[in-house]
C-alpha cells in the first residue's frame, strides 16, 4: 500500500494554491462556472474521462482501473455562501458579497490532490472510481433542488453503477488532529417551513376590532419549542427554528398578514414523522383558536446522513493505520447540520467522515458560515490522505485478491 500520508504532504504545495485560488474567486451554487471549469483542466491533464454539465455545473472524473471491480464515488463540494468575507487574509474573496465560508474550497482542493495520487496507481486498481464535484451543496435552485439531486437526476450513479461513496467535511468545531469516523447517523435530516397567518387587520388603538396575526404568530413560535421539551422522547434529537417573521409596515396598524418560516431537523424516521404531525397540529390549532386563516407549507431539504456499517468500519482501519498516534473519535457525532450527501447515501452504502481543521493559536476557530470563518490548511493534508487510503483500502490496490 502507497503512503498517501506522505505523498499529501508532498503535494501540500499544490493543494494549498488550489485551495486559495478557489478561496479568492468563489461562486455561488449552479454558478460554479469557473471552479468547475479548473477542476475539469485538472483531471483532462491527468488522462481522467471528465463530463461537464452534470446537475448543471458538477465535474465528474471517471478513472477505469486495470481490473474490473466495483465503483466507488468521492464526493467533494464546491459552492460558496452570499456572505462578506471579513478575514483578513492575503487570499480573501474578490467576489463582494461571496465567500467560501464553509470550508468547500479545501474539499474541491483535496478532491483534486486525491485525483491526482489514484491516478499514479491506476494499474492497481481493480475497478472503477468516480470523482464527484457537485455544485450548490448549500442551496436549491428554481426546481427546489440541490446540487446532490441534480447530480444524481442527471445519472451520477449509474454508467458505471455506483457501490459505494465516501465524502468528508473539514470541521472547525473541532481542532487540527481530530478525525471522526462513526457509523449510523451524522449529520441531520432538514425541512424547511413557511407559515402564511391571515386575521383582520385594523387600527393599533382598537385591537379589539381586528384578528391580530402577529400575536397569533407569537403564540405559535412559543408552542412548537413544546414538541421537543414534551413531545419528543428525551433520548431522541430535534430541532424546530422560527428564523424569520415578516409581518406589518408601520407602527399603528395592525396588520392582516404574517408570514413565518424556519427549519426543522432531525436524525430519526419515527421522529421525523412526530414532529411533523405535532408541527401540524400545533400550529393549525393555534391560527384557529386565535382567528386566524392559516397556510402550511413543509419541505424535505435533505434526509439524514446515516453511515453504513461496513463501509465505515473500513474508513476507520484505514484511519488508525495512517494516523497511528491519533487517537480516532469513533462515537457517532451527531451535528444538526444538514447535508445533500443525505440524498446519496439513501440510494447507495457510505461513510461521511469528519477533518479537524481549527486552529486557536492562529486564530482559525470561527464556526462554518461566519465572516471570519477559515481553516489550518494543514487540515488539507489529512482528508487528502484519508480520503486516498480509504479509497485505496476499499477498493483493495494491489491486492491479489482484486
Amino acid at each position: 500500500m502507497p503512503n498517501f500520508l506522505e505523498q499529501a504532504e508532498e503535494l501540500f504545495p499544490y493543494t494549498q494554491s488550489l485551495r486559495r485560488d478557489f478561496h479568492m474567486h468563489p461562486e455561488l451554487g449552479f454558478r460554479e462556472v469557473r471552479t468547475g471549469g479548473i477542476v475539469a483542466k485538472e483531471l483532462e491533464a491527468l488522462g481522467i474521462e471528465v463530463t461537464k454539465g452534470v446537475g448543471k455545473t458538477g465535474v465528474v472524473g471517471l478513472l477505469e482501473g486495470a481490473k474490473p471491480g466495483p465503483t466507488l464515488l468521492l464526493r467533494f463540494d464546491m459552492d460558496a455562501l452570499p456572505i462578506t468575507e471579513d478575514t483578513g487574509a492575503e487570499y480573501s474573496s474578490t467576489n463582494p458579497g461571496v465567500m467560501h465560508a464553509c470550508g468547500h474550497d479545501g474539499h474541491t482542493a483535496i478532491g483534486l490532490t486525491v485525483a491526482r495520487m489514484l491516478h499514479a496507481r491506476r494499474e492497481e486498481l481493480a475497478g472503477n472510481i468516480k470523482f464527484c464535484f457537485q455544485p450548490s451543496e448549500e442551496g436549491l435552485n428554481d426546481e427546489e433542488m440541490g446540487g446532490n439531486l441534480m447530480m444524481m437526476r442527471d445519472g451520477v450513479l449509474d454508467s458505471p453503477k455506483v457501490d459505494k461513496t465516501l465524502s468528508l467535511h473539514l470541521w472547525n468545531d473541532k481542532p487540527l488532529g481530530w478525525i471522526n469516523v462513526a457509523k449510523g447517523p451524522v449529520m441531520a435530516g432538514a425541512e424547511l417551513f413557511i407559515i402564511k397567518l391571515t386575521g383582520k387587520g385594523g387600527h393599533g388603538a382598537a385591537p379589539d376590532t381586528t384578528i391580530d396575526p402577529i400575536v397569533a404568530a407569537a403564540q405559535i413560535v412559543t408552542a412548537l419549542q413544546t414538541i421537543a421539551s414534551r413531545n419528543v422522547p428525551p433520548l431522541k434529537s430535534s430541532v424546530i427554528s422560527v428564523t424569520s417573521i415578516h409581518s406589518g409596515t408601520t407602527f399603528n396598524v395592525i396588520p392582516q398578514t404574517a408570514e413565518l418560516s424556519g427549519t426543522i431537523r432531525t436524525f430519526d424516521p419515527l421522529v421525523r414523522k412526530l414532529v411533523l404531525d405535532r408541527f401540524e397540529q400545533i400550529v393549525r390549532g393555534t391560527a384557529e383558536l386565535m382567528g386566524c386563516e392559516v397556510e402550511i407549507e413543509t419541505k424535505r431539504v435533505t434526509p439524514p446522513v446515516i453511515n453504513n456499517d461496513e463501509v465505515s468500519a473500513s474508513v476507520l482501519q484505514s484511519a488508525q493505520t495512517l494516523f497511528p498516534q491519533t487517537e480516532m473519535d469513533t462515537e457517532s457525532y451527531l451535528t444538526m447540520g444538514a447535508e445533500d450527501m443525505g440524498f446519496m447515501q439513501e440510494k447507495v452504502d457510505g461513510c461521511y467522515f469528519f477533518i479537524g481543521s481549527a486552529n486557536d493559536e492562529k486564530n482559525l476557530n470561527y464556526n462554518h458560515h461566519h465572516p471570519k470563518f477559515d481553516f489550518d490548511e494543514k487540515a488539507l493534508i489529512s482528508g487528502a490522505a484519508l480520503m486516498a487510503t480509504a479509497t485505496a483500502d476499499l477498493l483493495k490496490f494491489g491486492s491479489s485478491s482484486s
